[in-house]
Order: structure tokens, then C-alpha cells, then sequence
């Protein structure tokens, strides 16, 4: 039996680009499904920086004021056109969550069915609010952007980020050799805990370190800090291997006056990722958290906050403070 809804709900709002104080909880109602979309009470969300892009005024086709969060972990309150059973454990993503819907820094979200993907977890609240949007990132990237293989080298560039610890954490279960990049040596130690065998510190040139560790080149190369890096991350791969731009640390997004063949070395392919819901299997996102649960996989979570941290929360994250993702627990 499902808790009784209530009609009002804590949630953090944005009226307009602003400082992290521009992230005011405020008791709103809580939202009414129409058929196709489904009510989940939230039990934790993950911090992304999209969220941080939305709050800087970078991100396009935002309305405010708006609920941000564009991932959400829960339980289905209420689904009335049946795709759903109350009570079911989902995660949601995506979709125009946090710009253009209300989305996940709240007690109860509201997204279309076709953004919901369900699970069924013992782990705590924080650990599974962690995985969705990073292992979704980390999954599509390494499977659609490089279409990685078992015994291959790859390099993660931004290996601190969610999304990079995540990725090597995949990539050592598919049997690949893993270098990853940090501008802090102190954080080494983090990223051979997750499994990387090669930490490659990045004071902004990394090829020629990269490749005195594998001479040819990486076969593939995860590009997450953004297109300041991308020439030296391209410049790190072997001929005929793949980067996959699918990350923006930096917050620089295109490349001016590109001219590909000046740009790209010779026979190193270019490609990208961006993804929703629909590009996470619930079979994938399940065998994750089994495996976490039976301590084969690890999620990189650096820290938990209540909704009333979440100015605290967007501090860290804009400077870069966190190592792994950061979580709101309503």
C-alpha cells in the first residue's frame, strides 16, 4: 500500500540564471499526472552540470521559473494511465526535465512515462540516486560513441568527473586497459580504486605522456572536459581509433572556425554522445546495481545533501570540489 499523497511539496526553484543563493526552496503543489505521465515521489536526485549550465544562464530553451534536476530516483506515486504500479521503484531522466518541465530538486516530480526506467534495489537512497544520468552517459558512450572492446586501450579525459569514474568502472569489466586524467595528484589514488591502471596528470597537454604509455595511441578516447582539450585528446589517439566527445567540464561547447582537416589528425575518428532514458536498458541499469549490492561494481558517490544544501551543493560542484557526484536527498 502507497503512502496517501500530499497536496504541497518542498522544491528548489530558479527564477532566473543567478548564484547558487538564486536556489530557493518553496512549497509548491504537488503536480497531478495526466495519462502517459507518471508522479514520482523522489528519494533522491543526482546533480548534473546541465543543472549548473541552467543556473549560469548557458543552457538554451529553459523557462523559468523552474524546478531544476534533470534526473530524479523514486517511487511511482501515482501513474494513471497504467504503465507503472504504485509503489515501483524507477529512476527518470531526461526528457526536458529541469528546463522545460519541473524536474528532480523536489520532494515529487512529474515526467512522461517514456522517461522512466524501473529497478529494484535494496541500496541506499544516495547510492542509487547516484547512477542514472551517469550510467547512462558512461553506458551509451562507451557503446553507441566508441563501440569499445574487450582488450582495448582507453583514455578518459575529466577522470575525477561522475561520468569518467563511472566509465572506468564499465570499461574494466569489459576487459580494456584504462588511463585516465587528473589535474590533482591527490586523486590518483581515487581513480586506482575505481580500477584504472594508468593516471595520467593533466596540466592541459596529455598526448605526449599518453603516449609514452601506449606508443600508437589509445585505441579510444573519452573526451568529457570539452572542446579546449579535444585537439590533445585527438592527438592521443592511434589511427582509425575513436574519440567520443560527450562532456563539458569546461563549460566550452564548440569548436570556432573548424576547418576538420586542419583540425583532426589524420584517420582518427571523430564522434559524440548525448542521451535519454530510452538509451538505458532497465537490464543494464538493473545488473548495475546488482553488482553494486554484491560489491563487483563500485558508484562514485562524494557526497549527499538535504534540499536545504543545495546552494552548498551547487558551490562544489561549480569549482570542481566534488570527486564523484553529488546527490540531494529530499
Amino acid at each position: 500500500m502507497t503512502d496517501p499523497i500530499p497536496t504541497t511539496m518542498r522544491a528548489v526553484v530558479l527564477d532566473a540564471p543567478g548564484p547558487p543563493e538564486a536556489l530557493q526552496i518553496r512549497e509548491l503543489p504537488v503536480p497531478r499526472p495526466a495519462p502517459g505521465w507518471v508522479l514520482i515521489r523522489v528519494t533522491a536526485s543526482g546533480l548534473n552540470r546541465s543543472e549548473l549550465h541552467t543556473r549560469l544562464g548557458l543552457a538554451g530553451g529553459v523557462t523559468f521559473p523552474r524546478v531544476l534536476g534533470i534526473e530524479a530516483t523514486g517511487v511511482v506515486a501515482a501513474c494513471p494511465g497504467g504503465e507503472f504500479e504504485a509503489g515501483q521503484q524507477v529512476v527518470a531522466m531526461m526528457g526536458g526535465m529541469g528546463r522545460t518541465i519541473d524536474g528532480g530538486y523536489a520532494e515529487y516530480t512529474c515526467v512522461p512515462a517514456a522517461q522512466v526506467v524501473p529497478f529494484r534495489s535494496d541500496l541506499d537512497a544516495a547510492t542509487v540516486g547516484a547512477v542514472p544520468e551517469m550510467l547512462q552517459t558512461a553506458y551509451g558512450a562507451l557503446t553507441v560513441g566508441l563501440d569499445a572492446q574487450p582488450g582495448q586501450t582507453l583514455l578518459i579525459r575529466g577522470g575525477t568527473s561522475s561520468v569518467g569514474l563511472t566509465t572506468a568502472v564499465l570499461a574494466k569489466r569489459r576487459g580494456m586497459t584504462v588511463l585516465a586524467t587528473t589535474r590533482d595528484p591527490d586523486r590518483a589514488a581515487l581513480l586506482r580504486r575505481v580500477g584504472v591502471d594508468h593516471v595520467v596528470l593533466d596540466d592541459g597537454a596529455v598526448a605526449a605522456g599518453v603516449r609514452d604509455i601506449v606508443p600508437d595511441g589509445v585505441d579510444a578516447a573519452l573526451e568529457l572536459v570539452g572542446t579546449p582539450t579535444l585537439p590533445d585528446t585527438l592527438a592521443a589517439t592511434r589511427v582509425h581509433g575513436v574519440v567520443c566527445f560527450a562532456g563539458m567540464l569546461s563549460n566550452h561547447w564548440t569548436v570556432p572556425d573548424f576547418y576538420p582537416i586542419d583540425y583532426l589528425p589524420r584517420g582518427v575518428r571523430l564522434s559524440a554522445y548525448g542521451g535519454d532514458a530510452s538509451d538505458l536498458p532497465p537490464a543494464v541499469l538493473q545488473e548495475f546495481l546488482d553488482d553494486v549490492a554484491a560489491g563487483r561494481a563500485v558508484v562514485p558517490l562524494d557526497r549527499a545533501f538535504a534540499l536545504d544544501g543545495i546552494a552548498e551543493a551547487h558551490t562544489l560542484m561549480e569549482h570542481g570540489g566534488a570527486a564523484g557526484k553529488l546527490v540531494v536527498v529530499p
